[in-house]
């Protein structure tokens, strides 16, 4: 099997678009039929399967998608996938959603997809180690900015090599693009959003933090504890052992007997918004059609002294 280095490439059919904008053409596209038949998600298309992903990366090569690798730099100067750019957003949070910071971040994250090669037309696949948190929001962010065609690779790096697929030490520049996002403001909440979600019986805010952050018994802001009336979904309970998103039986079970059901609109959120992705991104695969990131998430709460909590014990 042979790949060559990421260049100019067109749109794929087969994949999902994002809410709002775009979701209209959901319907025309075939989702990945490994992920459909082995998962059962409602929007399967989100994810892709390793050796489907293989197969795409063997075609012809404007059908191949951006692939983004969202681990350290030392892990992919070990070894990638072929014709993976790295991308490191680790560290790059926001810490006040008021208009002007969250505007002038998400211009941020913007212009550093641009430079690592994400184009409008052009599909994207992010991965990191496993079916993990840098790739959830590397797939949010591409959410909030309009992208049509995101996937994330369902047990990452990991997945990959246990199938012993091609591994490459190369690498290459990224495609050149002068790619500018949308802003699908639906994807996403604020502090301000968040409060007024708390006394709203339409509405359901996950906490996918540790026990130990949620309990306040360890605090990464000004105060410990949780938004009052959250429900506690740790985001690793999305996950297999071996690193990949569980079943939608499982999710779906786990999810709705802690009361955040289709008809609500969730709000998820973590320290940073990174954890919060990957919630995100399991109700979306379940179809859920109204989920937002609150990217701000406990550091931003936790420091805003005006703002309620509660110090929850562990049943």
């Amino acid at each position: 099997m042979q790949f060559a280095a990421v260049g100019s490439r067109l749109l794929v059919t087969g994949l999902v678009a994002p809410r709002g904008r775009v979701e209209q053409r959901a319907a025309d596209r075939k989702p990945c039929s490994t992920i459909r038949e082995m998962k059962g998600y409602t929007n399967p298309q989100l994810l892709v399967a390793p050796r489907d992903l293989a197969v795409e990366l063997a075609g012809a090569e404007a059908s191949r998608p951006l692939l983004l690798d969202l681990r350290a730099a030392d892990a992919y100067a070990a070894g990638h996938i072929p014709g993976a750019i790295q991308i490191n957003l680790w560290g790059l949070s926001l810490t006040d959603t008021d208009p002007a910071p969250l505007k002038a971040f998400m211009w941020m994250i913007e212009h550093v997809l641009q430079i690592h090669g994400v184009t409008a037309s052009t599909p994207v696949v992010a991965y990191d180690d496993q079916s993990g948190v840098r790739a959830a929001r590397a797939f949010w962010f591409l959410e909030y900015f309009g992208h049509a065609s995101v996937r994330v690779l369902d047990g990452g790096f990991g997945a990959w090599t246990r199938e012993k697929l091609p591994v490459t030490r190369d690498a290459g520049p990224p495609p050149k693009s002068e790619w500018t996002g949308t802003r699908e403001g639906q994807t996403l909440a604020t502090w301000r959003e968040v409060r007024d979600a708390i006394s709203r019986p339409d509405a359901v805010i996950v906490d996918a933090r540790s026990d130990g952050e949620y309990c306040g018994t360890i605090v990464r802001a000004k105060r410990g504890g949780a938004v009052p009336k959250a429900v506690h979904i740790e985001w690793t309970r999305n996950l297999t052992p071996d690193g990949d998103f569980k079943p939608a039986a499982e999710l779906k079970k786990m999810y709705e007997e802690a009361g955040v059901t289709p008809d609500r609109e969730v709000i998820t959120y973590c320290q940073g918004g990174y954890r919060a992705a990957h919630s995100y991104l399991a109700l979306r695969l379940l179809g859920y059609p109204r989920v937002r990131n609150y990217v701000g998430s406990w550091k931003e709460w936790g420091d805003r002294e005006e703002l309620p909590i509660d110090v929850p014990s562990k049943a």
